[in-house]
């Protein structure tokens, strides 16, 4: 006899709750499943870990999320979202401020979402077989930094804008890792190396 549990893990998508107390037990969920994944990695973590550490029924979490990896598209897809988001915001005032300013801009966007960002890393470190949700992910934030650099410079060239966009992304990357990093000798003097780079970048000049 096939269990409730293996039935419903039979779907393959979380379901998207509809209901105020549906929305909020997802959200502890999914808190509780960032918690799980960065302190334990993907391969380790488990489903009833998570329900645990939400105090939530086993059964609820699968009700939503059929699947570990499902609950980790999830976290990833929020955790996109949020940036494009936050990217979006900064666009939307591109065009008013100066290159060190944008900078400044640009490189905070990942450091206001550390919380969720060392679960982000132990997923895409994973990589599932069949798992695209990481590359989706660089692509959308490209393509937001991209918007960016071009509501700043509006007569600039798509093609250079997107070229500088992969550069100006790895720069917000190491700048968050770095500025997360603990006990790293001269750290003030690498990170404002890092915003030189970004503002150059954002002038079209590297």
């Amino acid at each position: 006899m096939t269990s409730q549990k293996s039935a419903i893990a039979d779907e393959k998508t979380a379901r998207t709750p509809q209901r105020a107390r549906g929305q909020r037990r997802v959200a502890a969920l999914l808190d509780a499943a960032r918690d799980v994944f960065a302190a334990k990695g993907y391969e380790a973590a488990t489903m009833t870990e998570i329900a645990a550490g939400a105090g939530a029924p086993i059964g609820s979490l699968y009700q939503f999320f059929p699947s570990k990896e499902s609950l980790a598209d999830a976290l990833l897809a929020g955790f996109r979202d949020r940036l494009v988001e936050s990217l979006e915001e900064v666009r939307g005032r591109a065009s008013d401020l100066s290159p060190a300013d944008l900078a400044d801009a640009l490189l905070a966007v990942i450091p206001r979402h550390q919380a969720e960002r060392a679960a982000v890393l132990a997923l895409i470190d994973a990589r599932p077989a069949g798992w695209p949700a990481p590359g989706v992910i660089r692509r959308r934030l490209r393509a937001g930094v991209s918007a960016v650099l071009l509501a700043h410079r509006p007569g600039a060239a798509e093609v250079r804008a997107e070229a500088l966009a992969a550069v100006v992304l790895q720069l917000m990357k190491d700048f968050a890792s770095l500025s997360a990093e603990e006990g790293m000798p001269s750290r003030a003097l690498v990170l404002e190396e890092v915003r030189a780079l970004t503002r150059l970048a954002i002038e079209g000049r590297l």
